[in-house]
């Protein structure tokens, strides 16, 4: 299975100058774990987390001042929608992070998650034990 076929499509864009408390909302609302920062003036892109808020807030930052640029992660892995899921994995675990952007030709078409791997991994595997359980 690919990339393509297990990312979220819905991909939230935010600026740098966000406050955490914006972007929390947003990811909130959107029920996504990540938003792709985009940052015009420097045409950089980059990613923050919910965990990157948590940290944020734990360190007893305030999120309506602090801002979204201030805690992007912008030394990103990015995906090919034609990577396999083993390969996504790999670069996750490799470089201990759990959302990956990916990137076509045209820019962020959308992000994957270990939790999106998950799923598709599992899915099989409780069709193969269904089936069996059937026979």
């Amino acid at each position: 299975m690919l990339v393509r076929d297990a990312m979220s499509t819905v991909v939230l864009t935010i600026g740098p100058a966000h406050t955490l408390r914006q972007a929390a909302a947003l990811m909130a609302a959107r029920r996504v774990g990540a938003a792709v920062v985009l940052d015009h003036d420097t045409s950089g892109l980059g990613i923050l987390t919910e965990r990157d808020i948590l940290v944020s807030v734990g360190a007893g930052q305030n999120p309506d001042l602090e801002t979204a640029g201030a805690h992007t992660t912008t030394d990103v892995v990015f995906a090919a929608p034609g990577w396999t899921l083993d390969e996504a994995a790999t670069a996750m675990a490799h470089g201990g992070f759990r959302h990956l952007i990916v990137l076509d030709g045209t820019g962020p078409v959308g992000i994957v998650s270990v939790r999106d791997i998950i799923r598709c991994w599992a899915s099989p595997v409780r069709r193969r034990e269904a089936a069996a359980a059937l026979a």
